[in-house]
């Protein structure tokens, strides 16, 4: 018999709400990708370029960093980046004309004019000079603008011993970072092409030209190979390569600006059209070490895909392909620390159920996996899935779910999982722990509540969440009343 008990969370006065003034200078290529179609007509717009006086190149400048300085942290570094596409049509050309040339090149997005939602937060890396008590947290959060195309961005802020959550302010400048290649894994990169479906031949002629470890400059000198072959027989394998080798990356920002002002933008065409609900934890190894991990959505407009992040600093981030049967679909979340040496994640590879994931590479998912929860109370009886990364209490893993009942209404729920048999399902709230009140109903998606992730911190569960797919709020638990009621209501053994 399920015992009831009133879950009675704390709704803080932050919200945070879409900013149509926030944006960021992104590279504009009229028409088509300059390493295919495109290419010719950036020669026209270089050609034209070229043919400008240097009395309309001055005044065109000038007009620009009148109108745009202030709107960017460091506005002429962004155009020479943003003028690369032309470095070859342009040769060696003052200054001002290739800042000029970027100037064309650049279009102002904002970022998150639609909305700001789907947060998760975690400890930040650096706890200096925080008030006894308290902690410094990083906030990611899902970023939608225009075409609804989705970014990650972060905040910053303090958790207070009371509960009490202080945000620091937007900054007034935000960046995407520079891209840079990565080194590749051969036998990561081929399981990933047999999942993606390339043809196995030809990708092993490319394949087996390099060695355990390449870089991108490798690869490419050994995809040579299949230009001896027939062209409509190697197209598919030869764009599939380049699109998984482009979905791996490395973003760096300087050190000199806040994590606020850090934009993960979509860089890869499997991100084409968004980076969507990133799931931040703090994972520590068997070591010791610890290391920021967070799964993300990669979207293109059909096919969604997993994705991973790792940092140390919130600087530097490594951009990896998620591999494996059993990593598919949206919403994996790792737990923050290996159990039995062996990675772990909640999924939802069926797209319904909740299910758990075991691996020995954090990169790929090849166990089968094990199904943990399926949707059964009437608020979620649709699809379920998780809330961001298990939190660890003495009482066992505390999982926070959404469910999906009448009317697509979102609610929020709660169980608990033994420490070292995850599967074991040890308690289950029968009722929702958060829904969206008559105030948060309506937005960008009515009626939706969620989360990518919660912080344990001096006997509270501080929870930010969606509201509505459009802003952000934070609600606060008691974290001892919250176990009491899940304890209240233990599941046995043959219920699993």
């Amino acid at each position: 018999m399920d015992h009831v008990f009133e879950i009675r969370p704390r709704r803080t006065s932050t919200v945070l709400r879409p900013d149509a003034d926030r944006i960021v200078g992104r590279p504009y290529i009229p028409g088509d990708d300059p390493d295919l179609q495109g290419q010719q007509r950036l020669n026209g717009i270089a050609a034209r370029i070229m043919q400008l006086t240097e009395e309309e190149v001055k005044v065109g400048l000038e007009d620009v960093r009148i109108r745009f300085a202030g709107r960017h942290r460091d506005l002429e570094q962004m155009l020479l980046r943003n003028s690369r596409p032309l470095t070859q049509a342009l040769g060696e050309i003052r200054d001002d004309r290739r800042l000029l040339a970027g100037a064309y090149l650049t279009h102002e997005y904002s970022f998150e004019a639609a909305a700001i939602t789907n947060p998760s937060i975690v400890k930040a890396p650096d706890q200096g000079g925080v008030p006894d008590g308290a902690v410094r947290v990083i906030l990611s959060l899902r970023a939608i603008g225009e075409g609804h195309l989705s970014s990650i961005e972060f905040r910053s802020g303090v958790v207070h011993a009371d509960g009490n959550v202080d945000l620091d302010p937007a900054p007034a400048t935000t960046e995407t970072g520079e891209r840079r290649p990565p080194v590749y894994e051969r036998k990561l990169f081929s399981m990933k092409l047999q999942e993606l479906r390339a043809d196995a031949g030809f990708a092993a002629l490319v394949l087996d030209q390099l060695p355990r470890l390449f870089n991108a400059e490798q690869l490419a000198q050994a995809l040579i190979v299949l230009d001896d072959q027939p062209r409509a027989l190697v197209h598919e394998t030869t764009r599939l390569i380049r699109w998984l080798a482009a979905s791996n990356y490395v973003l760096e920002f300087d050190k000199r600006t806040a994590v606020t002002e850090r934009l993960l933008w979509p860089e890869s065409p499997f991100e084409s059209r968004g980076m969507e609900d990133a799931r931040f934890v703090h994972f520590t190894e068997d070591d010791g070490t610890t290391t920021y991990y967070a799964t993300y959505t990669a979207f293109d407009g059909f096919e969604i895909m997993p994705q991973l992040i790792e940092t140390n600093d919130f600087c530097s981030f490594e951009i990896s392909t998620v591999n494996g049967p059993y990593a598919q679909n949206k919403g994996m979340a790792l737990f923050p620390r290996a159990i039995g040496g062996r990675y772990m994640a909640l999924a939802r590879p069926d797209r319904e159920n909740i299910h758990l994931l075991r691996s020995d590479n954090p990169r790929f998912w090849a166990a089968p996996s094990q199904l943990l929860r399926r949707p059964e109370r009437p608020w979620e009886l649709i699809q379920m899935g998780n809330c961001g990364s298990p939190l660890e209490t003495e009482a066992g893993w505390l999982v926070l779910t959404h469910g999906v009942g009448p009317m697509r209404t979102y609610r929020l729920g709660a169980m608990l999982l033994d420490l070292e048999q995850p599967q074991r399902i040890i308690a289950d709230l029968p009722v929702p722990i958060l829904e969206a009140t008559e105030e948060e109903r309506n937005g960008y998606v009515p009626n939706v509540v969620y989360s990518c992730g919660g912080l344990l911190h001096g006997g509270r569960l501080i929870l930010p969440y969606g509201i509505a797919d459009r802003n952000t709020g934070i609600v606060v638990y008691d974290l001892s009343e919250l176990l009491d009621a899940l304890l209240a209501n233990p599941v046995a053994d043959d219920e699993h």
